[in-house]
């Protein structure tokens, strides 16, 4: 294997979101650093410097560690801290002391029959488009399936009118920074979209408060945490955080599983006569893809991490897709295989901040494989594929396809 021996490491910044849209996605980078600085300290000129960890075996040694480290200061490299400070103890996904009681709340909204439920609804919408873009000669699979997907189901969950989905598609790409390489986002257009979808479910949760139903919204309205209500501002940080999560992570994973499944012909072709591998597949797409691109933590007293010492107040950074290719975890770490079994991949993080997500992820991403092996014979990419211009997302914002149905089954 060999790596981009030319990373300058002084003036490298993980956190330029350029390096993500360049052909390798940045992984030359991320390989290169996993290889000759796994413990990578990163300077920054305009906001906190952090410490970038490649490795596995460290990745799982952040996350576990509940007493040293904290997420309440951030989340993500990028995040502010006066943001991750106000969102503290509101929001699951940054919750330290309140997670455990906080996840008993929203747990009911998302059990294995209320995701089952939802069977229907998702085959009809992969199904459907995927039927009706098949006859084309090129259509973009990003738009027109691994977007609605995840956004459909989200919007079912929350109660959204089916009228306002295409809405809530386009304000939460332009939020989260979905932008294509030759498309920039600004952060005004950023915190309009954010501001958007937080007054349109502030409507929505006062509407629900007068007429609960088995929703999300209704769900954390009935809650209760040491038998007081959550305020609205916790309601809609965790409808937020439900919509970034459920959305865009499983968006970015099934545009990725097209992409790594065209790439890979022989293991397409395995798929489909051996369905019985989809289970391990949506683990695999999950690594692959990674769609989460780092997660982080502040040190709160000193620590060590390996033979790293951490000082306390710093930042550590763990970066799932080199993680998800470390060689000493997942051996021949660099080979999509449909069939890969064990699979311990980060995307979702691990012990107390698992996704809360995960569940509904998996479920729509084997939905999507079912569907594809059992009704298209061929894909092709009909043109370059578009990737974001983000340090939140790895993913992709564009994939030209061409598929031709399989009218004969298999």
């Amino acid at each position: 294997m060999t790596v981009d021996t030319t990373v300058n490491l002084n003036d490298l910044d993980l956190a330029d979101p350029d390096i993500y849209t360049a052909p390798d996605s940045g992984l030359g980078v991320l390989h290169y650093l996993q290889e000759h600085r796994p413990m990578f300290w990163n300077k920054r000129s305009d906001g906190p410097s952090f410490w970038a960890f490649t490795k596995y075996a460290d990745g799982v040694a952040v996350y576990l560690d509940k007493t040293n480290f904290t997420s309440e200061r951030g989340m993500q490299v990028g995040q502010t801290e006066s943001a991750a400070r106000a969102a503290a103890g509101k929001m699951l996904i940054v919750t330290d002391g309140r997670h455990s009681r906080l996840r008993d709340v929203m747990n009911p909204a998302l059990t294995p029959r209320v995701v089952r439920r939802l069977e229907g609804a998702m085959r009809e919408t992969v199904g459907g488009m995927l039927e009706e873009n098949a006859q084309k000669d090129s259509f973009d699979f990003v738009d027109t399936v691994a977007g609605r997907l995840p956004l459909s189901v989200i919007c079912e969950l929350l109660g959204v009118p089916r009228a306002d989905w295409d809405l809530m598609i386009q304000w939460t790409r332009t939020a989260f920074g979905s932008a294509t390489s030759d498309d920039v986002i600004s952060d005004a257009e950023k915190a309009e979209a954010n501001a958007n979808i937080f007054a349109y479910y502030a409507d929505l949760l006062a509407e629900r408060r007068d007429n609960l139903g088995d929703d999300v919204i209704s769900v954390l309205i009935r809650g209760r945490i040491d038998g007081t209500p959550l305020t609205d501002e916790e309601i809609l940080l965790n409808v937020n955080g439900l919509i970034t999560g459920g959305n865009e992570t499983t968006r970015h994973a099934s545009a990725g599983a097209v992409i790594a499944l065209v790439e890979n012909p022989g293991e397409w072709r395995r798929l489909r006569e051996d369905p019985s591998l989809i289970p391990t597949a949506v683990e695999e797409v999950l690594r692959w893809t990674a769609p989460s691109l780092n997660v982080m933590r502040t040190a709160l007293r000193d620590t060590k991490i390996g033979d790293q010492t951490i000082r306390a107040g710093e930042r550590v950074s763990v970066w799932h897709p080199a993680v998800n290719r470390d060689e000493d975890a997942f051996p021949d770490a660099r080979r999509f295989d449909v069939g890969r079994t064990p699979n311990r991949h980060l995307t979702f993080g691990l012990g107390k901040h698992l996704c809360i997500g995960a569940a509904l992820a998996r479920f729509e991403l084997r939905v999507l494989l079912e569907e594809l092996t059992g009704r298209v014979a061929r894909m092709e990419l009909t043109g370059p594929v578009k990737r974001l211009r983000s340090n939140l997302m790895w993913g992709v914002d564009r994939v030209p396809v061409h598929l031709e149905l399989d009218h004969a089954g298999h």
